[in-house]
């Protein structure tokens, strides 16, 4: 049951847009027991935002999962989409934040897992 949401001070193009997603979907799969067939992605462009007290670009991606994110997987999907922010909305690499949290509660389908 991941969620990721994206958002940036960038533009979000309808092509950029499927490309994040299709790359959100390949990368979930990087942390154990996750597939992009329980993935819920939302994306959030042209949003005021600001890093280091500046407007240039920048981004965050928010991750939440059902249990608890370790370390070593999550080090390895904060690589890969950075990566995939970085080069599909030309944001340096060193302007965009990665934030997990885990939850032992997540409702599906009108009750909870």
């Amino acid at each position: 049951m991941p969620y990721i949401q994206l958002k940036t001070n960038k533009g979000i193009s309808d092509s950029q847009e499927q490309a994040l997603k299709a790359a959100f979907g390949r990368d979930i799969s990087l942390l154990p027991g996750k597939s992009e067939q329980w993935l819920m992605c939302q994306m959030e462009g042209d949003c005021r935002m600001y890093f280091q007290g500046s407007s240039a670009p920048c981004a965050m991606v928010a991750v939440d999962l059902f249990g608890q994110p370790s370390e070593g997987p999550c080090g390895k999907l904060t690589a890969a989409l950075t990566k995939t922010v970085a080069e599909t909305l030309e944001i340096p690499m060193d302007r965009i934040y990665a934030r997990y949290l885990g939850t032992g509660l997540w409702g599906w389908s009108g009750s909870n897992f």
